[in-house]
């Protein structure tokens, strides 16, 4: 017993993140206060931040873009949520995050397809990608709800269809609906679906440096 519990804790000194992520997140788990992003800039001309949102019980992030067609499939979802729920005087705040760097993802070209897609939900750039990674997103679109707490409540897809004449489980709205009333969803965590975020590959140091 004792050898059992020198391991656990030899293990999660050394692989925190194990025992803490969630099921399909290597980062984060159901319950965990969400990052929070400073003075990002938006497809709108101005620079937002979490705590700009204090006032909104409910906030949904998606992590996005425009470079993945699964994205693209889940853009019109994305802006019928904003509208549904998150109107200038509303409880929810729906912000979508794009961190690829390549150019058909990148600032400009995100303002000019807001603009000619009537987007109406807060649409941010991260260069750095230290955001996404702080989220441990993994695939765009990934989703999270965060609570008035800035709890994370629900994390994972949308829905369970990419294909929106199919779907029949809208996560991400029972998520909010839940939040809004105080309690848990009923379903927390479930995979995302989508195009991998394109992470920059970090150069290794060459041997003596």
């Amino acid at each position: 017993m004792r050898m059992l519990c020198l391991f656990a804790a030899c293990l999660a000194g050394c692989f925190p993140t194990l025992l803490n992520a969630g099921e399909y997140n290597d980062v984060l788990s159901i319950g965990d206060a969400a990052p929070a992003w400073t003075h990002l800039p938006g497809v709108d001309g101005k620079e937002h931040s979490l705590a700009d949102l204090a006032e909104r019980p409910v906030v949904v992030v998606v992590f996005t873009c425009a470079s993945c067609p699964t994205a693209v499939d889940y853009e019109e979802r994305i802006n019928d949520l904003a509208k549904a729920h998150a109107g200038e005087n509303s409880q929810v705040a729906v912000v979508a995050i794009c961190v690829n760097r390549v150019k058909q993802d990148e600032l400009p070209a995100l303002k000019e397809r807001a603009e000619k897609r009537g987007l109406t939900f807060d649409y941010l750039y991260d260069e750095s990608q230290q955001i996404a990674k702080d989220f441990g997103a993994v695939f765009t679109p990934e989703f999270y709800v965060l609570n008035r707490e800035r709890k994370v409540v629900y994390m994972g897809a949308m829905d369970d269809a990419t294909d929106a004449t199919k779907v029949t489980k809208r996560y991400v709205e029972e998520a909010v609906s839940a939040a809004l009333a105080g309690r848990e969803p009923e379903t927390k965590e479930v995979i995302a679906r989508g195009c991998r975020v394109r992470y920059a590959r970090e150069r290794r140091s060459s041997a003596g440096e």
